[in-house]
């Protein structure tokens, strides 16, 4: 089976995307797979889900001292994928005579089947990926204050699966941004600010009633900007660096020799730097804001926002 997604996977279906991959048509596909070479199988997915939900702490780096405001904004979020997330070494599985390793399609992969060949003419089938370049997810976000420089930041996101039998998803995150400027010389020219998100994410349901799909992340940043004011206009270039870390928890049905089983693949906390160069711009109380970030996957991120600016 082939599903193939564009450049960036649609960025207003990006929870149904992911909801999607870890639904029945890759549980099918996880089922011929134990533990080991399911977390090879799911890994790009995994990581490329990091990444998106640790983007969206930035945006000017200017948070007034004290006075109250709201911001309302609609965030989307891409990650690439490279060439060697396409496939990785997989091994035929416990009772497959001889045992049999070959580079098969990663979750993001050809959707091509790659086969082996056992004793007595038994073969073995590495399922298919769903040919994905690159993962996507959108979210609204809010963010407040300001209170001594301090504001907050809370993003929120569900819905249910097309079949009920798959349960639904939900996407929640809350951060805060703390102003450093307001401590250094205000002839300085440029705004410094420090900030921290967490973020969690929950899509399907297993036959044991547990989520299928759990990946949650935080990143811990400090960013710099610079503001260019001209009547109710502004642009206001940024850089960043962060470091992220995320996890995950994926249970699916798996089919062994004494019958179907939960196979829990669990994936230990990974952490990582991230550079961040963006650009945002506002007339009166809308803007738009555009990020690219480099790390151990690349990404960009788009907004909407409006609200005071």
């Amino acid at each position: 089976m082939k599903v193939r997604h564009g450049p960036i996977a649609g960025l207003a279906l990006g929870l149904l995307l992911l909801a999607t991959a870890v639904s029945a048509s890759v549980e099918d596909q996880l089922s011929v797979y134990g533990e080991d070479n399911a977390r090879g199988y799911l890994d790009p997915l995994i990581g490329a889900a990091g990444t998106d939900l640790n983007l969206g702490l930035f945006e000017s780096a200017y948070i007034p001292p004290d006075g109250w405001f709201v911001k309302l904004e609609f965030r989307g979020m891409g990650t690439w994928f490279k060439d060697k997330d396409k496939t990785f070494r997989a091994t035929t599985e416990e009772g497959f005579s001889p045992e049999t390793s070959v580079d098969a399609s990663t979750v993001v992969g050809p959707g091509d089947a790659v086969e082996a060949e056992g004793d007595a003419g038994a073969k073995f089938f590495f399922p298919g990926g769903f040919d994905l370049g690159s993962f996507a997810m959108a979210v609204p976000q809010l963010r407040f204050g300001s209170v001594k420089g301090t504001e907050g930041i809370i993003r929120f996101a569900a819905g249910k699966l097309g079949d009920n039998e798959m349960g639904d998803l939900a996407l929640w995150g809350v951060g805060v941004r703390h102003s450093i400027s307001q401590y250094l010389n205000p002839d300085l020219g440029y705004n410094i600010a420090a900030g921290f998100m967490y973020s969690d994410f929950k899509a399907g349901t297993n036959e044991s009633g547990n989520d299928m799909f759990k990946v949650t992340a935080w990143t811990l940043g400090v960013e710099g900007s610079k503001i260019w004011r001209k009547g109710g206009a502004a642009i206001e270039p940024y850089a960043g660096l962060s470091l992220d870390s995320y996890s995950a928890d994926v249970q699916y049905e798996g089919k062994t020799s004494s019958g179907p089983s939960i196979v829990d693949v669990k994936y230990d906390a990974t952490y990582g730097f991230r550079a961040s160069l963006g650009v945002l711009a506002s007339v009166q109380y809308v803007a738009g804001q555009v990020e690219f970030d480099l790390g151990k996957r690349n990404s960009i991120t788009f907004s909407l926002g409006f609200g005071k600016y």
